[in-house]
């Protein structure tokens, strides 16, 4: 089993000074399943300050715990004593900590089988006393002794079996996925950011809705999302053959592995619920419409996401994305439509959106790829970017201190008012946007609104 040179230059420091260095956790599961492993950590009988004596370079970013950050060029590798936990208080971390003298004490405090072996680069041995390789093997993920008791010890363990689940395409054995149920009250004193890691692994995994159906099955979904939940069992029209739930899921699922367009996915039709109405058809049949769920989506979103602590970022591309989704382009749109619609989704904002739009189709189970008509508006926006048309008050042949020279006003909402105005008249008709042209036309808006000012004659 192959470790970086930087670990491996600790385990033999240690080695040398008569201490033992396994090498543990995650690293070792996925060099085993053949995913690369980036984040090594070391687990010693050496005490943190005989680590921190016999390494050149540590941080004590640990020491209640046994833990000490080994520096070694641009790496940095935590090396924790052997331990055994005490009891779990806070549904989170150990209250205490008591170090053990064998790897096997160690391992056994740990959450899953596929996390409890170790591997030791000096001798070349490989310990797994839980059946670690038998479950990697079978694809499935079981705790370490008995479920109940791994998951009242830490809340987000539950979390964590699923984006496994989903991260790796495995199943959670039946007695484990069990037990998530008997833990929410522990799951639910884990903080929203910790949750909200967790969920954003799970989104980004190759097939998000496995995960996020654990969730659901679980009862965990509900503790931290029950806005999603909304939309399940309830049916759309038949455009779409799955529920607004599932669809959401599946859009997610196809989805560009880009996080704004996954969550915006996800979260794309969640304003259906609170939108649904149903209304008669010419047929006078009852036919389902959702007026203004995009509206209503995006706000639904700015509140899951605020509640997770996203980015204001990351919110207001997600939401600016979802307000935005349901744009109808037909051979009808003006150029002048065409530079407004850019103007309204940013250039900065296009390609995620198109992308939106196309697992959006995909997702309502009926249709695949992107439809013709996004492919016929991406041909007309670039031929009015090769144009090089205004498209913003910034590519105006005139800005704000122009306006302010030329017709003596000061600064204040005048400037920003006529310079939106201006563009608008460019965007119907780029051909006007030279300074003397835009100068004579904010001339005439200030007339209209300054009647007894005096403007320069063009």
């Amino acid at each position: 089993m192959n470790v970086p040179s930087h670990v491996m230059n600790i385990a033999r420091t240690l080695h040398t000074q008569g201490f033992q260095a396994w090498v543990v956790g995650g690293s070792v599961r996925d060099i085993l399943i053949g995913r690369p492993a980036y984040d090594h950590d070391i687990a010693t009988d050496a005490l943190p300050e005989q680590v921190m004596a016999i390494m050149r370079k540590t941080v004590p970013t640990g020491l209640k715990h046994g833990t000490v950050t080994v520096l070694s060029g641009k790496h940095s590798v935590e090396v924790t004593t052997f331990r055994s936990d005490g009891k779990y208080s806070d549904g989170r971390r150990p209250d205490s900590v008591r170090y053990a003298k064998t790897i096997i004490e160690d391992l056994s405090r740990r959450d899953f089988t596929m996390n409890g072996i170790a591997y030791n680069p000096i001798t070349g041995e490989l310990v797994d006393p839980f059946g670690g390789q038998r479950d990697i093997n079978a694809r499935i993920i079981r705790t370490i002794g008995d479920p109940e008791e791994r998951f009242s010890e830490d809340g987000l363990r539950p979390f964590r079996a699923c984006r496994f689940a989903a991260q790796l395409g495995f199943s959670i054995e039946e007695r484990t996925f069990q037990a998530i149920s008997e833990a929410l009250e522990t799951a639910e004193q884990v903080s929203v950011e910790r949750i909200r890691d967790e969920f954003v692994k799970i989104v980004m995994s190759e097939k998000p809705s496995e995960g996020i159906e654990l969730l659901r099955k679980s009862g965990l979904l509900k503790l931290f999302m029950p806005e999603l939940l909304e939309g399940y069992k309830i049916e759309q029209n038949i455009y779409h053959r799955y529920d607004i739930y599932h669809h959401n899921l599946y859009s997610c699922d196809a989805a560009a592995k880009d996080l704004h367009i996954r969550l915006s996915a996800l979260f794309h039709d969640i304003g259906k619920y609170y939108a649904k109405r149903e209304v008669l058809s010419e047929g006078e049949e009852k036919k389902a419409v959702f007026y203004n769920h995009e509206v209503i989506g995006a706000a639904v979103t700015r509140k899951i996401m605020r509640r997770l602590k996203f980015s204001n970022s990351d919110i207001k591309t997600v939401t600016h994305l979802i307000r935005n989704h349901m744009f109808h382009y037909t051979n009808e749109w003006t150029d002048g439509a065409v530079r407004r619609f850019i103007r309204k989704v940013g250039l900065d904002n296009l390609e995620l959106l198109f992308e939106l739009r196309k697992a959006d189709r995909i997702g309502n189970g009926m249709k695949r790829g992107e439809s013709a008509a996004v492919r016929r508006l991406r041909h007309r926006i670039a031929k009015v970017i090769e144009e090089e048309n205004a498209i913003t008050v910034k590519d105006l042949a005139v800005n704000g201190n122009d306006l302010m020279a030329e017709f003596d006003l000061k600064p204040g909402p005048i400037i920003g008012k006529i310079l939106n105005a201006l563009l608008e008249e460019i965007l119907d008709d780029p051909s006007k946007n030279e300074p003397d042209t835009l100068l004579a036309i904010a001339g005439e808006m200030l007339k209209r609104e300054r009647p007894n000012l005096k403007t320069v004659e063009h």
